[in-house]
């Protein structure tokens, strides 16, 4: 299911039918809304009919549709993998999977139940052409390309650098197959032979490149091979430099600033465009990371990360639940019961084997894994305070539990909300109509962070052609601050706020005041 695909031209019985989804994109388009679909082609499945094809012998006539490299062996006799990388969801793994019948190993960089496909063979090329032009056909309006910058692999496989120490069998081979050195060829072929012929938009997941210059050349407008990209600047602020994601490391106001302003201003140079994003399914939740997910703040932090993204550049994505202000479930819940995620599961499994006998650097790895698990962002939809939270009947076991506050964050009560101030889905929706409303400014205008760097404030101007000047001021702390206005930065008044649902009644001279996790947006004289 979901990232390894048995079969690319049916949903999967699980989730319904392909009429079920020609019913959804009926009733999208009557509500003027279009369906982006995720194409997921670096793998398979291993039940996928060309891989049980391509594993039932070496000479099957698809076996070079998959990457298959003989083994080496030990001073037993032993099979050992081609080479010394590691799997990119568990790296105490190799990335190669062995096959005894065929004795060989076929190249698994994710999990050994995702084999990956030889883009190298011009059938496979052509194959996932054909997938793409049948959702295209059936009316989907473009795709989210999962892990794209993987398909094209260093064809010498060799050893990765020993990046993780030299205790340990295997290391991240990213660079071999990162932006690998046909990667820029397959793409201008899907785009000239597919995707041109049906104006279909496209946004890659490319984790691992850093490199302007490789980015923009990927995102170009009219040369480049996509749309866009989702650059995880944001997402990896808190991971360790040249270590895997499941690693943790202090991050700063100003470490925001910096990468914010850094791809806002790339994009608009060189003629590039943004996507804009700060939580998906590969994350936990974005109110417990980068602000305070307490009862008494959950609000104010979802509400101030809304406000920044609603008014950033570039394509918005909004992930499922960060609508509501959800957020990572309980430290209390357990490693071994709650956590489903293969990701998580190898993480603490290596932890265990590491450190179950160091209680000290157990718990340090415990913290690890409560604050990064992608499965805090694959908990249930929380719609109501009903069973399930709504998204199953009652006495159905969802996949995982359900998140333990869904009585007190869920949809329905978003929806209903007469408080004070807004809900965070009320917030939500007053920024994307004031984001339309201006699109001139804070879609397609110009960028400039202002103030002095702050260890508490991010603050930055927009500016458009129609719509004027605009002020932004973040307080991304917990405790009250005095931001002094810039000289060259003048309020004409405070437009909206996420303490009140009415204009906020605040200074526009000289300084104002802020509260923990408050954020304001200001119309300025131009």
């Amino acid at each position: 299911m979901g990232y390894d695909i048995s079969n690319y031209k049916a949903i999967d019985p699980i989730y319904g039918t392909n009429d079920d989804l020609d019913h959804l994109q009926s009733e999208l388009n009557k509500r003027g809304m279009r369906l982006m679909m995720d194409l997921v082609v670096n793998h398979t499945s291993d039940q996928h009919a060309w891989f049980l094809e391509s594993r039932s012998s070496r000479s099957s006539l698809q076996r070079s549709w998959y990457i298959w490299k003989d083994a080496k062996r030990d001073e037993d006799d032993q099979p050992q993998p081609p080479n010394n990388w590691s799997q990119i969801l568990g790296e105490a793994n190799s990335a190669w999977t062995y096959d005894e019948k065929t004795d060989q190993y076929y190249l698994s960089l994710f999990t050994p139940e995702q084999p990956d496909l030889n883009w190298e063979n011009p059938d496979v090329r052509a194959a996932v052409h054909d997938v793409i032009k049948f959702w295209l056909d059936k009316g989907a309006c473009g795709y989210r390309m999962d892990v794209i910058n993987l398909i094209s692999k260093d064809q010498r496989f060799p050893d990765a650098e020993p990046s993780l120490g030299p205790g340990r069998k295997y290391h991240p081979g990213g660079k071999y197959f990162v932006n690998g050195p046909r990667m820029h060829e397959y793409l201008q072929e899907i785009k000239q032979k597919v995707l041109e012929r049906y104006g279909a938009i496209t946004v890659g997941e490319m984790p691992g490149v850093q490199d302007v210059d490789e980015i923009i050349r990927t995102v170009k407008s009219g040369t480049g091979e996509l749309n866009m990209i989702f650059i995880f600047d944001i997402v990896d602020i808190d991971n360790v430099p040249g270590k895997v994601r499941m690693t943790l490391q202090d991050w700063s106001v100003k470490d925001l600033r910096r990468i914010v302003s850094k791809w806002q201003r790339v994009m608009t140079e060189k003629d590039g465009w943004n996507s804009v994003f700060c939580e998906n399914h590969d994350n936990p939740r974005s109110v417990s990371r980068y602000t305070d997910d307490s009862d008494q703040y959950r609000t104010y932090g979802a509400t101030l990360l809304a406000l920044m993204q609603t008014t950033l550049n570039g394509t918005l994505y909004v992930y499922q639940g960060e609508e509501l202000g959800m957020r990572n479930f309980p430290k209390s819940w357990d490693p071994l019961k709650d956590y489903k995620d293969v990701e998580a599961i190898n993480f603490w499994k290596k932890s265990l084997d590491l450190y179950g006998d160091n209680p000290e650097e157990l718990a340090k790895q415990r913290k690890i894994l409560e604050r990064k698990a992608r499965d805090h962002a694959r908990t249930p939809m929380q719609w109501n305070a009903g069973p399930n939270a709504g998204f199953a009947g009652e006495g159905i076991t969802p996949w995982m539990r359900v998140n333990d506050d869904y009585r007190e964050v869920n949809a329905e009560k978003q929806l209903s909300d007469a408080s004070e101030g807004l809900s965070v889905w009320q917030f939500w929706q007053r920024g994307l109509a004031n984001r339309k409303m201006h699109k001139d400014v804070f879609t397609y205008g110009t960028f400039e962070d202002v103030g002095p760097q702050s260890e508490e404030v991010f603050a930055y101007v927009r500016t458009g052609k129609r719509s004027g000047k605009w002020l932004i001021v973040l307080n991304f702390s917990g405790k009250d601050v005095d931001w002094r206005f810039p000289d060259d930065v003048e309020v004409k008044g405070w437009m909206a706020g996420n303490y009140t649902k009415e204009k906020p009644d605040k200074s526009t001279e000289e300084s104002v005041a802020l509260r923990p996790w408050e954020g304001l947006l200001g119309k300025c004289l131009d």
